[in-house]
């Protein structure tokens, strides 16, 4: 029985800024994650599911309200 990996719901790319909805089936959890390819920094965020296409569509907000809620933003590198 092999396992499910992360889904891949939506995705977009704009001058540079790639954006990505992800759902992990065996723990239901949504996350945006969003990657600057010009300087290799990101960040995924845990988001509820009522709230995933919004942050997917405003991930800095979100991303700006975890760091207000004390929440911590998990940061992101590109190993390639």
């Amino acid at each position: 029985m092999s396992q499910a990996a992360v889904k891949e719901l939506a995705s977009r790319n704009r001058n540079g800024l790639e954006v990505t909805l992800l759902w992990d089936p065996r723990s239901n959890e949504v996350s945006v994650e969003l990657i600057d390819q010009l300087d290799d920094s990101g960040f995924r965020l845990p988001i509820a599911g009522h709230l995933a296409l919004d942050a997917f569509n405003h991930p800095y907000a979100y991303a700006q309200s975890h760091e207000h809620d004390g929440d911590r933003v998990a940061q992101t590198a590109s190993a390639e």
